[in-house]
């Protein structure tokens, strides 16, 4: 009998403490990163990046992800189609935890701000040729679903 209670003590026990560290990002939730890699408005769409979290991300004022957690990134939009010329948009795709990725989906999407080459194509929100987001750009993203970690 006193085995059988300590393996149940034992399982309640771990149950506790997974539990206490799982934790729930809600809906909404402002994701600020800063680049890993150069992003480029001629790649193809699909192609992965590799950010990191500039800030803290707490619920209930804890934080759940500490600054410098990997996130990943993935390019929706670009001019890599030389048929179509769309602007260039990302969002996240994933977030690094305890070793394994987390899938989290975000909200529009960022569209880095392309250089214009005149004062005219500025006054008319046009940018000319390609541009590269270097290593180090901040970007701000929104969770458009709750997140499990």
């Amino acid at each position: 009998m006193t085995s059988k209670r300590f393996i149940l003590i034992a399982i309640a026990s771990c149950a506790w403490i997974a539990s206490s560290f799982a934790a729930t990002i809600p809906t909404g939730t402002t994701l600020v990163v800063r680049t890993v890699d150069t992003i480029s408005s001629h790649d193809k769409v699909g192609r992965t990046f590799t950010a990191r979290l500039d800030q803290d991300v707490a619920v209930n004022g804890k934080a759940v992800l500490r600054a410098g957690t990997k996130v990943l990134g993935r390019i929706e939009t670009s001019r890599g189609n030389r048929r179509v010329s769309n602007p260039l948009t990302v969002n996240l795709t994933g977030v690094s935890v305890n070793g394994r990725t987390a899938p989290i989906k975000t909200v529009s999407g960022f569209q880095p701000e392309p250089k214009s080459v005149t004062a005219r194509q500025a006054a008319a929100g046009i940018s000319v040729g390609s541009y590269v987001v270097p290593p180090g750009t901040k970007m701000e993203f929104r969770l458009a679903q709750p997140v499990s970690l």
